[in-house]
């Protein structure tokens, strides 16, 4: 029987990454959006944890890789950590890197993103309300500042844990989301250098939005899988982003399962 807590906190779980809890109840949790993937509740120490693999099949009860990143319901996602009154969420990413001096195997803890995304159905304001959603959400069209996307907050305390297992994070940087499912040209990744971008991924938006939306505090733990097409000379595969995340693996539990210890019940940013 779960026990009931002030402080539940999500963690989103990217490619490679599909348990984070030794006991856990499962739960898929019907949305107006849709119905969620299966959630993994339980605790890491005190503090009551839920998780959500973003690749799993929606109402499924196998957690597994199917569903590409175009074709995630991130709206019936993150509106069913909503609804089990989730306040923060951290999120793992596999990236790629722009920049040469970013490694694979590194740490990214990104604070700006660009987003290069096409087709996604990326906002809760879509003027006239579902009224089912149960959503108070006024005015109806709403603009919701990102100046400061990711929560400052949380990153701190990511990177915090990080420096304790001996990784070396890279405190900022910019998460490039496009589209997929396709990897980027190489002449796409020089542009994305030009214009500031750091990392490149497919998974960041609209689920940082979405979490905004919502008042959720959202930062990403980001894992740097491959160098981005034409950074180096070499083909790119999705067999070596699942490599690269199971070398990495225990380092990040680690990491994820400081960082949640260490959460605050009280908030001290200004996500919501």
């Amino acid at each position: 029987m779960l026990k009931e807590s002030d402080l539940i906190i999500g963690v989103i779980g990217g490619s490679g990454f599909y348990n984070l809890l030794n006991e856990a109840e499962l739960k898929i949790i019907e949305t107006p959006y849709g119905v969620s993937p299966p959630l993994s509740i339980g605790y890491i120490e005190n503090t009551k944890i839920v998780f959500l693999p973003r690749h799993a099949k929606p109402g499924g009860r196998e957690i597994t890789h199917a569903l590409p990143p175009h074709m995630i319901n991130y709206k019936a996602n993150i509106y069913a950590l909503y609804k089990l009154n989730v306040s923060r969420i951290i999120a793992t990413h596999s990236c790629g890197s722009v920049r040469k001096k970013i490694k694979p195997g590194g740490l990214v803890i990104p604070d700006q993103f660009i987003d290069m995304t096409k087709r996604r159905d990326s906002t809760f304001f879509n003027s006239r309300l579902n009224s089912n959603t149960g959503l108070s959400l006024s005015p109806s069209v709403f603009h919701v500042d990102v100046t400061n996307p990711f929560c400052s907050e949380l990153n701190k305390i990511i990177f915090n844990a990080c420096i304790k297992f001996g990784a070396k994070p890279i405190n900022g940087g910019v998460y490039v989301c496009t589209e997929g499912p396709r990897f980027e040209t190489p002449a796409e990744i020089k542009f994305f250098k030009k214009i500031g971008g750091d990392i490149v991924g497919m998974t960041l938006i609209p689920e940082l939005i979405l979490a905004r939306e919502l008042g959720i505090c959202y930062s990403s733990a980001s894992l740097v899988s491959n160098y981005a097409a034409g950074v180096i000379d070499k083909k790119i595969t999705f067999d070596e982003v699942i490599d690269e995340f199971e070398k990495n693996r225990d380092m990040l539990f680690k990491i994820l399962r400081e960082a949640v210890s260490k959460i605050p019940v009280k908030r001290n940013c200004h996500c919501k």
